[in-house]
């Protein structure tokens, strides 16, 4: 009986030391470590952004003016031509001896000019003796004019023919880039209707697009109030960059928008001028267009990881005096060198929190460690980003 109170007793003492155990208490883990810094202030350039395709200024189809068959080729398949160049050469033996007729016809209409002018003198005295009627006198004086007229129509016939004559030598009516030959030497061509070639200028060329009728309100908008600028290369700039292009290299002013906007579609055409002086660019080939939406402003930039999406909404996290996360709803633009332009939202003086966001709860603290906002030097200056919403930004103090 002794032996089983002692059981129990010892029982009660283990009990009690497990007790004392459970109540120790564990240390709190420190509040996470995460990456702060002010917004990263720069003067900004908001552009517009577009797909397009360049086209020629000017596309002429080079036709024959006169029919007959080809004997010459003068140029090769896409080489670049001047203006007046020789083309083709059309078989011009025939307009030759039309020629040569019409120089006859003109010789004898003036030799029978020269006499019925001479008759017509002559009768001049023998009508007042009488001695040549009234009426004879009439008939040569009409048969004098009529001379005349032959003549007149004679030379007009030989200036035809030398048009012709001429014409069997076809040149190039623009300069510019020509495609290749589409007759070959001995096939007969049509006065113009047979098509030989085709020739398009490049220097300068024109880059079509459409945009919406938000974006043409907009620039009514600012045309209306003066608040649309315009940088150093002209009023309404566009700067272009080609498929494998990073950098919006081309340079070029607005030269043409639309009266009226497609009913169908909602937009509206518009064209720019592009400067092409060694004829790299193509027509049909297609690039994006960017152009200026704002003047020089001053803006916030973050790193695009620091910002993150909450359903529709966008949010960063700012750290007040207390070490305490707490988000902030902000209104973004597009990316500059891997920033992120924020419109609204943000002050230059925030702490934000630009690594580690992932650690960073509403209303929870943090162990803050400075940081620097720094632009990436290895993404292009001048944009390279096309926003969904079709607009983006560069910025100013780099251009």
């Amino acid at each position: 009986m002794l032996k089983a109170r002692s059981g129990f007793a010892c029982l009660g003492v283990l009990a009690l030391a497990l007790a004392g155990c459970g109540e120790k208490k564990v240390p709190a883990p420190p509040p996470p470590t995460v990456v702060i810094a002010h917004p990263l202030q720069k003067m900004i350039l908001d552009w517009d952004d577009y797909v397009g395709q360049f086209i020629a200024v000017d596309s002429v189809d080079v036709r024959p003016r006169v029919s007959g068959y080809l004997t010459t080729v003068a140029f090769k398949d896409g080489q670049t031509v001047k203006k007046g160049q020789l083309l083709f050469i059309i078989d011009p033996r025939p307009y030759q001896a039309l020629v040569d007729q019409s120089k006859a016809q003109v010789q004898r209409q003036d030799a029978t000019l020269a006499n019925a002018a001479a008759q017509r003198k002559r009768s001049e005295t023998l009508v007042a003796t009488h001695a040549v009627s009234q009426q004879d006198y009439d008939t040569l004086v009409a048969t004098e004019r009529q001379a005349v007229a032959d003549l007149a129509s004679a030379k007009a016939t030989l200036q035809t023919n030398l048009l012709n004559l001429e014409f069997t030598h076809v040149i190039a009516p623009l300069s510019g880039r020509i495609s290749d030959r589409r007759v070959a030497p001995g096939n007969l061509v049509t006065q113009d209707q047979t098509i030989l070639t085709n020739i398009v200028n490049l220097d300068p060329i024109r880059f079509a697009f459409t945009g919406a009728e938000s974006s043409y309100l907009k620039y009514q908008r600012e045309n209306q109030a003066g608040t649309r600028t315009s940088s150093r290369f002209a009023a309404n700039p566009v700067e272009i960059k080609l498929q494998d292009e990073t950098a919006y290299r081309w340079r070029g002013r607005m030269e043409f928008v639309d009266n009226s906007l497609d009913t169908n579609s909602g937009t509206i055409r518009g064209r720019a001028l592009v400067a092409n002086p060694g004829l790299f660019l193509t027509p049909g080939m297609f690039g994006h267009m960017r152009l200026l939406g704002s003047g020089r402003y001053p803006g916030l930039l973050v790193p695009d990881e620091a910002v993150q999406a909450d359903q529709s909404r966008q949010i960063v996290y700012v750290i007040d005096a207390n070490n305490i996360a707490h988000p902030r709803l902000v209104t973004v633009g597009p990316l500059i060198q891997g920033l992120r332009v924020v419109r609204s939202g943000l002050d230059v003086n925030d702490q934000v929190v630009i690594a580690g966001v992932q650690r960073a709860h509403a209303g929870k603290p943090v162990t803050p460690k400075a940081g620097q906002i720094q632009v990436k030097t290895d993404q292009p200056a001048e944009g390279g980003y096309i926003d969904p919403a079709g607009s983006s930004a560069s910025l100013a103090d780099v251009r």
